[in-house]
């Protein structure tokens, strides 16, 4: 896989508050053009958002304090043009951001592969 430099107008925002999952993201999501900026968690995202404009927030659901589902509730009434992803590698949680649709473009299961991650981010922001 080469890297590709066209998706640098692209902002992402990644909320992980694993860091070697929050790395790993960053690093597969640069390494594909994109632009990111990575954070431990929801409380660091909203301010974040409150800073720039993001084409995507990429959150895990389970986070302490303001959880993914939380934030993303969030970002889509303060930030409507932003689309969201949800991850989790909970069964429990997947099942219950799946009952949110209307909310988030896809929950991904984690653990992912490196193409895999850029393959839905790239679906999501052509959605």
């Amino acid at each position: 896989m080469t890297a590709v430099k066209d998706n640098k107008d692209k902002s992402i925002l990644v909320a992980d508050d694993e860091p070697s999952v929050r790395e790993f993201i960053e690093r597969a999501l640069n390494y594909a053009g994109f632009t990111v900026t990575a954070v431990p968690d929801g409380n660091a995202a909203l301010e974040a958002l409150g800073k720039k404009k993001y084409d995507l927030l990429l959150t895990d659901i389970v986070m302490p304090d303001l959880d993914g589902i939380a934030l993303s509730l969030k970002v889509a009434k303060d930030f409507p043009a932003t689309k969201i992803v949800m991850m989790s590698g909970y069964a429990n949680q997947r099942q219950r951001a799946h009952n949110l649709d209307f909310l988030a473009h896809e929950v991904i299961s984690k653990p992912f592969t490196l193409e895999e991650i850029i393959k839905r981010v790239k679906a999501a922001l052509a959605a």
